[in-house]
């Protein structure tokens, strides 16, 4: 007979059970619920209790979560929100000042050519899930500076991704191919775009269309059928391409959002239902991931300093552009701080390098060198998740803590707030 622990219901209901300790935690110490579901997962996971671990049907949901985040987010966007040319700006010095940033304290540090690349790279990266979910709990999703953090974030994921390209050619071959960037180049753009125009073009007038069938009419619930695939398939298409699948749930959710329906359910609130749970799950596998147990006292002082430097460099890299743009300081600050949290492409950086290190010890033929390199990879892979998590859990505590501190409703706007890019 199965052991029960291992069965999926149990561990859904595990997982909703830790979602719902995460919000009552955030309501104690007065936080967003994305800080009480990451620290409860923190605290249920490997670092500490050690009762859920991040197994492939955690990663999976956490996957949906992400999904569905992204795509009920960009129903609060229009294109024209996210197609400012200064959004390129501040997501291009947003990539190069943090990516400079991580190398030189790599080296600074006295580690090697390759693993100070690997920590560059991983500096470089925005996770558009978690400032998006905080600014959205505040109300604050469609102001001026909200539509600058999307934009420069989805546009901050293509270019983190061509540095990731980079990045892996120097890993594997030791030497840059100008072709694979070039080419990673153009299908990341080229994917943008033709799912931009598609969604203009064909999604919301096929959707007007099927609502007004008597299909519609006899299963109202046939359009958000439709509305959802559209989602995952947008996510399909963007990870096939090497673009972030919630760049592509993003993209999906704006289109959907052109359209306006009579008879079939609301396909924004069926979402949201869905998010409910989903994003939960998502933000709890953020502290399930992390294994404290890694960690040793020579890492410490460089976590510490990554830390430091990842949150200086983007509120930097980001902010200073934005304000030379012509947004006020508070909004540039909030721009800069929202451009913090890493994310998928931290990760997916820390397990390149931790797979670079052991395809180099399974190679080496001396038993001390091969322990080194296998240490070597362990502690660039702790140090970016471990860092990803601290950048993770900043935003809102720096949002709630200070930047809107003065705030007392979600719904108010404040002067400042007011300024247009």
């Amino acid at each position: 007979m199965e052991d029960i622990t291992s069965t999926v219901e149990f561990q859904m209901s595990l997982l909703l059970f830790v979602a719902l300790g995460g919000y009552l935690l955030a309501t104690r110490i007065h936080q967003s619920a994305v800080i009480g579901e990451i620290i409860v997962g923190l605290i249920v996971g490997p670092s500490v209790l050690g009762l859920i671990t991040y197994t492939d049907f955690v990663q999976s949901l956490a996957g949906l979560g992400a999904i569905i985040l992204l795509f009920v987010v960009g129903f609060e966007f229009e294109l024209s929100d996210i197609t400012d040319w200064r959004y390129g700006v501040i997501a291009l010095v947003g990539v190069i000042v943090p990516w400079i940033g991580g190398y030189a304290t790599s080296m600074f540090f006295g580690m090697d050519f390759f693993t100070a690349i690997f920590i560059g790279t991983a500096l470089t990266a925005t996770s558009i899930a978690i400032t998006a979910n905080v600014l959205r709990e505040m109300g604050k999703l469609h102001q001026p500076f909200a539509k600058a953090i999307i934009g420069a974030a989805v546009i901050d994921d293509v270019l983190s991704l061509i540095v990731l390209s980079i990045c892996k050619d120097l890993g594997a071959t030791g030497e840059l191919v100008p072709a694979a960037v070039i080419f990673t180049v153009i299908k990341s753009i080229g994917f943008v775009v033709i799912a931009a125009l598609v969604g203009i073009k064909v999604i919301p007038p096929l959707i007007t269309k099927m609502d007004g069938t008597k299909l519609a009419r006899q299963f109202p619930e046939f359009v958000f059928i439709f509305a959802m695939m559209i989602a995952f398939l947008y996510a399909m298409a963007a990870e096939f391409v090497g673009v972030s699948a919630i760049v592509g749930a993003f993209l999906a959710g704006v289109c959907v959002n052109r359209v306006s329906l009579k008879h079939s359910l609301d396909i924004k609130l069926g979402a949201e239902y869905l998010y409910i749970i989903f994003a939960a799950i998502f933000f709890v596998s953020l502290g399930i991931i992390v294994d404290l147990h890694f960690l040793t006292p020579e890492m410490i002082w460089f976590i510490i300093a990554l830390i430091i430097i990842a949150i200086i460099t983007k509120v930097v890299g980001c902010g200073v552009p934005a304000k030379f743009l012509g947004m006020n300081t508070r909004d540039s600050l909030i721009i800069g701080f929202g451009m913090v949290p890493r994310g998928e492409v931290a990760m997916i950086v820390g397990l390149i390098a931790l797979t670079h290190f052991q395809d180099m010890a399974a190679a080496a033929t001396d038993l001390v060198q091969r322990e080194l390199l296998l240490r070597q990879g362990n502690e660039v892979f702790i140090a970016i998740v471990v860092m990803s998590l601290i950048t993770t859990i900043v935003v809102p505590l720096v949002y709630k803590g200070w930047l809107f501190k003065s705030e007392k409703k979600p719904d108010d706007v404040c002067e400042m707030d007011q300024f247009e890019l």
